[in-house]
């Protein structure tokens, strides 16, 4: 095998080892808009759990129920 195939079969390695690379890291718009508003939304969510749990947490529940 000539040197020059040589160095082209690396560059096309590395080529298709960049595209790759791509799809892993840099996905199209559309995959990152749903992955991020998937992240957004659980965070949110979470969130309000996390604050009525601390709420809950410093006050405590005091229920008053009129039974007359």
């Amino acid at each position: 095998m000539s040197e020059k195939s040589q160095k082209t079969q690396k560059k096309n390695w590395f080529k298709g080892l960049n595209v790759e690379f791509k799809k892993i890291i840099w996905p199209d718009k559309q995959t990152l808009v749903k992955e991020t508003a998937a992240v957004v939304s659980v965070s949110v969510v979470l969130g309000a759990i996390i604050a009525l749990v601390d709420f809950l947490a410093q006050y405590g529940i005091d229920i008053l129920v009129n039974l007359g």
